[in-house]
């Protein structure tokens, strides 16, 4: 409809993942480099493991992973992973193509079959690969099924490679003690974060280009606005640009500012009424031809907070939930605009205490500490085994950290503290007092700086630790810590004592970029907090799933 307007010869944004507008930014580059890893020689049979949010290109990455096989490689995908044990055998041999006939619904015979294909398989050169997507919707014992499937190997050699790929709740999943033998045989990790704000731009240049466009119609600011509308968030980023395109052409405009980006995400991303007047039958036209995108796309509602309950280790088997405010007390979470916002934070006591007391309930300390801690600030442990950040961060990264934090707002009068429980693409989960409420991630974004304090469990080689960064050369139990979590590449230096050295350092960049941290190869306050994610503690609620 709008495409002669704009001289294209197809969408641009669409959001079916087709490989024609593959965008590969530096961290989707990585992440298809530790998936081709996991597929040839180096995965050494185990499980390769690929999380992101909602809409970061997970399975637009698998599409292109699959372009790029070698010939000698046979697939296995599994789309549809909400299947029993039996079922998920049988959906595998259907998929590698094997005969099932008398075999269904028997489990020894799925596994024999299964087996005596992977041994063929082997005995020509060939390697059998099984992808799973939405491997967070795999029930426990589908895990476990898919973990001793790696039991099938000859004398030297694995006979099949496993990808998952999956939502941040997969890796929760893996942390359980329950799953610690399946979290054992992961080889490689990667969490796939979403577009920083120059990517953006490139990814809306790199479709428009693809779809035959010559003259790019978002201005400088439109493109900045739409990063921020959209998180980062490819799939988002497609609906607000394509939103904005149909408002475009049903006002016979050719180049989009700022504003016209506003309008979109607002009808795009928010349920309920938008609140402009000025262009809306512009984009009630551009609605009815996208409500079907928009509706996948709605507020749903959540999980309770209480629900939310955190990944335990050996040395914390016993998973802490989110404590305050419960469920009972919460029973239907208020949705405000930012004007009720800005409302909310009028008047409010600028003391950081009652924030603090709320986030030391939810991590199970005593909430008669908060004056000591609040005075304290992040300069001394809060307990023995709990340390304290303070930075500034977006809301992408505090999700990759994956804790609740302490959002410090500075008004010209006074300050005011908020908890964040919760973020995702769309929403943020906030407490002020004693109360609770979602709102858009933009509204808090309006009235935020970037300034948090975030609580995070320290391991046991640190307790009788200072809080200082390990620079090149350091040793000790911290190092031996962190070489445990980050094997770096390459030859090592013997069985001697371990050092930060070189090629350690190298792995801890790898890691770095992999989590969106500054990629400096110094471990610091926040790469000992990402590397300590699996310790007990609670997490952040993904609120709109």
């Amino acid at each position: 409809m709008y495409l002669a307007h704009y001289g294209l010869n197809e969408p641009p944004f669409s959001i079916t993942p087709d490989p024609r507008f593959v965008f590969l930014s530096e961290r989707h580059r990585d992440a298809l480099a530790h998936l081709l890893f996991g597929v040839g020689q180096g995965g050494g049979g185990g499980f390769v493991q690929l999380t992101g949010e909602v809409g970061t290109g997970k399975t637009t990455l698998c599409r292109v992973l699959l372009e790029q096989l070698p010939d000698d490689t046979r697939v296995a995908l599994v789309l549809n992973p909400q299947l029993s044990p039996i079922e998920l055998l049988e959906t595998i041999c259907e998929e590698l193509a094997l005969d099932l006939t008398g075999r269904r619904g028997s489990r020894k015979l799925l596994v024999d079959l299964l087996n005596r294909y992977l041994l063929e398989a082997y005995g020509l050169g060939l390697r059998v690969v099984l992808i799973v997507d939405e491997a967070q919707n795999l029930s426990i014992e589908a895990l476990e099924q898919v973990r001793l499937l790696t039991n099938l190997e000859t004398p030297t050699q694995k006979l099949l490679q496993i990808i998952l790929l999956g939502q941040p709740e997969l890796r929760a999943m893996l942390a359980r003690e329950d799953l610690r033998q399946l979290a054992q045989r992961i080889t490689a990790r990667y969490h796939l974060t979403p577009l920083d704000a120059d990517e953006t731009g490139e990814y809306l240049r790199h479709r428009f280009r693809v779809a035959g466009g010559q003259r790019f119609p978002f201005t400088a600011n439109a493109v900045r606005r739409i990063h921020r509308h959209a998180g980062g968030v490819p799939r988002l980023i497609n609906v607000i640009a394509e939103r904005t395109l149909l408002a475009g052409y049903a006002r016979d405009e050719t180049s989009m500012n700022e504003r016209w980006v506003d309008r979109a995400a607002l009808e795009a991303l928010a349920p309920g009424k938008p609140r402009w007047s000025r262009g809306r039958s512009a984009l009630a036209i551009a609605a009815t031809v996208v409500v079907a995108t928009a509706a996948m796309l709605w507020w749903r509602s959540p999980p309770t907070i209480a629900a939310v309950a955190t990944a335990a280790t050996p040395r914390h088997v016993a998973a802490t939930r989110l404590a305050s405010p419960s469920a009972a007390s919460i029973p239907d979470i208020a949705q405000i605009d930012d004007e009720a916002l800005l409302q909310r934070l009028r008047g409010t006591d600028p003391s950081p205490l009652p924030a603090w007391r709320a986030l030391l309930s939810l991590w199970q300390l005593p909430a008669s500490s908060a004056d000591a801690v609040a005075v304290a600030g992040c300069t001394a442990p809060v307990a023995v085994d709990v340390r304290c950040l303070h930075g500034l961060a977006g809301l992408d990264k505090l999700a990759v950290q994956g804790r609740p934090a302490l959002l410090r707002l500075r008004g010209n009068d006074s300050d005011a503290w908020l908890l964040l429980l919760g973020v995702d693409a769309q929403k943020v989960r906030l407490q002020l007092g004693d109360r609770v409420f979602d709102t858009d991630r933009i509204a808090l974004e309006r009235v935020w700086a970037g300034e948090y304090l975030a609580l995070w469990r320290a391991p046991t080689a640190m307790a009788s630790m200072p809080a200082t960064a390990l620079v090149g050369g350091a040793r000790g139990p911290m190092v031996d810590w962190v070489h445990e979590r980050l094997p770096p590449r390459g030859p090592t230096a013997g069985d001697g004592p371990v050092r930060l050295d070189a090629a350690m350092r190298d792995a801890v960049r790898r890691y770095q970029r992999a989590r969106g941290l500054t990629a400096d190869g110094v471990i610091g306050p926040e790469t000992l907090m990402a590397l300590s994610s699996g310790e007990a503690g609670p997490r952040l609620l993904r609120v709109l799933e």
